[in-house]
Formats: C-alpha cells, sequence, structure tokens
C-alpha cells in the first residue's frame, strides 16, 4: 500500500435524509414533562459504501455465497428489542463473517460459489453491506448516535479479527507470531481490486508452522484503508495486549509490482492520498503524547535472513531508502541508507502512506513498550490480473499471482521465526 498509487475520484456524495419532528403542546398551567433524547436517525452512507451498488461488488458477492451475510444481519437487527440485544446480534453477525471468511480461504466447509477460496473481497464487500445495513437502521426504543457508533466499533472490530487475536496457550516452546493484513484500496481506479495481504491474512490465521526452530503459530487481523480509525487508535488498541506476548509481528500491506520489500524505517508523516472514504490526510502522524514523537522507528525484523532465503517466485529485497527533510534544511531529500541524524520525515521505506503509518505505529507501540521482540513491515507485490484482462472479476494468473504471494508470506515469517530471539522459551 505505497504511496505511489493514483488518487481517486471522490464517489458521488449520498443522498441527505430529512428526518421531521413533530413537538408536543404542552398543556396549559402545567409544567412540561422533560423529552426523552430522540432516537438517532438513520445516517448517509459512506463514500466506502456507496461502491457496492456497482456491478462489481454485487458480482463477488453473489459468487461467493456472501450475498446473504448482510441481508440475514439486517433481520437480525429489525428483531432487536434492545440496545443490548442489538449488541448481540453484531458480535454474533460480524464474528461469524470474520470466521466464515477464514474457513473458506483455509478450506473448511464446502466452497459456495465458484470464486478461489483464496479471495478476500468477499469479506471486505460484505462487512460494508452489514455496516450499511447498521449505519441507515433505525430501531423502535431509543437509540443515541453514540450507540450507533458503539455498535459500529463493535461491528468493524470483530469482522476483521482484531478482538479475536489469541496468543494464549500452546505450551512454552511455541512461538507467537502477529500478522496483519489491509483491506483492498484504489477501489475507485479498479473497482475489481483485491489486497493480497488480507487474503494471506484470512490464509494464515489461527495456523501452525513448523520452523527450523520449533512451532509458530500465526494470530492475524485486518485494517481499514482509512486515515480516522488510525488517528482515532485502532492499530494501538489492538496491538497494544498482544505485543507483549508475541515472539514476532509483522504487518503487511501491498507495495510495488514484482518484488517483495522488507522495510527497515518508518517515518512520522502523512502523504495526503486519498483513502477509500476519499479522505486526504497531509501531516504528521497524530499519535499520543506527541512530546515524545520520533521521526523515524526502526524494523528489527531478521533482514538479512530473509532477503537470503529468497523465499518464492518474487524476489525480496532489504529496502532502506527514505525521504527526509535534513535537519536545518526545507527541501525534501530521498536517502537510499536511511534517515541523517536531526531530519524530519517525509517517507518511509514504506512510502507516506497506511502501509507507513500502520507499521510506524506498530514499532513505535513496541518500543512505548519497552519490547525487545523482532517487528517490522513487508511489502508484497502488487496483484495483478491476466494479460487483457480489464473487465473480469478474476482470471487464473489473477488467483496463481494472489496464490504465490500468500505462499511468499508464509515463507518469509518461517524464516523470521526460525531466527532464535532468545524468547521462545518462556
Amino acid at each position: 500500500m505505497s504511496s505511489s498509487s493514483s488518487v481517486r475520484v471522490r464517489a458521488a456524495g449520498t443522498a441527505a435524509v430529512t428526518v421531521v419532528l413533530s413537538l408536543a403542546l404542552a398543556v396549559p398551567a402545567q409544567a412540561a414533562a422533560p423529552t426523552a433524547e430522540p432516537a438517532a436517525a438513520p445516517g448517509p452512507v459512506t463514500v466506502e459504501e456507496a461502491r457496492l451498488e456497482r456491478a462489481v461488488p454485487q458480482e463477488i458477492l453473489r459468487r461467493s455465497g456472501f450475498d446473504s451475510m448482510a441481508p440475514a444481519f439486517a433481520r437480525s437487527l429489525d428483531r432487536a428489542a434492545s440496545y443490548r440485544q442489538a449488541e448481540k446480534a453484531v458480535a454474533r453477525h460480524a464474528g461469524a463473517l470474520w470466521q466464515r471468511a477464514v474457513d473458506r480461504a483455509q478450506g473448511r466447509g464446502p466452497l459456495v460459489g465458484d470464486l478461489s477460496r483464496d479471495d478476500d473481497r468477499p469479506l471486505y464487500w460484505a462487512r460494508l453491506g452489514m455496516t450499511r445495513e447498521l449505519r441507515q437502521w433505525q430501531p423502535a426504543f431509543e437509540f443515541t448516535d453514540a450507540d450507533r457508533a458503539r455498535l459500529l466499533d463493535r461491528l468493524e472490530r470483530a469482522s476483521r479479527g482484531q478482538d479475536s487475536l489469541d496468543l494464549s496457550g500452546g505450551g512454552k516452546r511455541l512461538k507467537r507470531i502477529v500478522m496483519t493484513g489491509f483491506d483492498p484500496f484504489t477501489l475507485d481506479r479498479d473497482v475489481r481490486i483485491s489486497n493480497p495481504s488480507g487474503a494471506t491474512a484470512l490464509a494464515l490465521d489461527g495456523t501452525v508452522l513448523q520452523t527450523a526452530d520449533g512451532p509458530a503459530r500465526i494470530e492475524t487481523a485486518v485494517f481499514p484503508v482509512r486515515w480516522a480509525d488510525f488517528a482515532d487508535g485502532t492499530v494501538e488498541r489492538t496491538l497494544r495486549r498482544q505485543l507483549p506476548k508475541a515472539d514476532l509481528f509483522t504487518t503487511v500491506s501491498q507495495g510495488r509490482p514484482g518484488r517483495f520489500d522488507i522495510e527497515r524505517t518508518n517515518g512520522a508523516w502523512r502523504g495526503g492520498f486519498g483513502d477509500n472514504d476519499n479522505a486526504s490526510r497531509l501531516e504528521v502522524v497524530p499519535v499520543r503524547d506527541p512530546a515524545s514523537q520520533p521521526q523515524w522507528t526502526s524494523s528489527t525484523l531478521p533482514h538479512a535472513a530473509i532477503v537470503a532465503a529468497q523465499t518464492g517466485r518474487f524476489p525480496v529485497y532489504d529496502n532502506t531508502s527514505v525521504t527526509e527533510i535534513p535537519a536545518g534544511g526545507t527541501t525534501p531529500v530521498v536517502r537510499p541508507d536511511g534517515p541523517t541524524p536531526g531530519s524530519t520525515a517525509r517517507a518511509g521505506g514504506g512510502g507516506d502512506y497506511l502501509s507507513n503509518e500502520i507499521a510506524y505505529r506498530a514499532t513505535l507501540l513496541r518500543d512505548r513498550l519497552g519490547l525487545t521482540t523482532p517487528g517490522g513491515h513487508v511489502h508484497t507485490p502488487v496483484l495483478q490480473f491476466g494479460a487483457g484482462n480489464t473487465t473480469e472479476v478474476t482470471d487464473p494468473e489473477f488467483v496463481r499471482n494472489r496464490l504465490d504471494i500468500i505462499a511468499q508470506v508464509r515463507e518469509i515469517i518461517r524464516v523470521a521465526a526460525a531466527q532464535d530471539d532468545g524468547k521462545s522459551a518462556r
């Protein structure tokens, strides 16, 4: 998810919803009774949710069998007679969506539809169908904007595997690994897009690798491509309790064509490229306690071992380049060997988009927690369709590319986990 992606066209705005409230007349000579807070009106769909109306998302949902998820969720919401019942419906359906996507990717259960099991897009579009239903739902009971926001947050976390990360159990010899992926993005450029990092998260969640240093279990989660969620602390909230238990962590995203990059340095800068809601941010990465915020953080993945292994079809590089404003300067400069002392970040090795930001936040969290856990960012190759395919949602080359990327990320993690960091015998 590098900053080289082209700027997308803003999706058409959704229609405003008008709500008419009638006020009862007070009875003469009596004090007016206090009125309850009115129920929250249905909200307009987001830019991201509005893309659901296009033909391609509907085809992906239909051809995967995930087209039933949002309607079933809506029916469950309509049966809720209280906030507590609605909360239970959200938790049940959102968690089931994540588990269904993981099971599908890992070959459990019957294959519904003709899309390959490795496809991450059904999860993405089904989630948006569910958030749209929740955003527009109006219950019969008292229900506020804050209530809706809490339920939307619960839906997002549960359907992304963020609140089901589990590094417990397995014994002292089992290494524990956290891996994160992303949603598809640049969807106004090509709405068919898949993100191999999200597909890898589904394929690896809960799996055990046999490494040269013993077994290792991988727990995964997926993050949105939205600046606002990152500013609200979604990365830190998800990883804060997990990193102290982990023996290794890696954030993963889609990067450059034809190559893997192990990104060495991350920068505290947002470059302004539009996210999945077509929002842009050009600013210092917003974090808690900015007074102690460094301009740069570093990967501690075993770069040399990963690069030496050359784990699959695509070449793997140790990327040490950054873009900085040198101390005392005003103009950004590309530094192939990393930042110079006192410089100001303008792009990490992974660019200035959300790939760089998740790597920055995860490694900054590691440092602030005082951990020595190996961790950093892996950029996958861009997932490409077969030559000449400009309209079909899938093709054999597209599937082969995604499967090869998934397999190579797995091998990169295997190599990294095999390096003895002294933490495995806890």
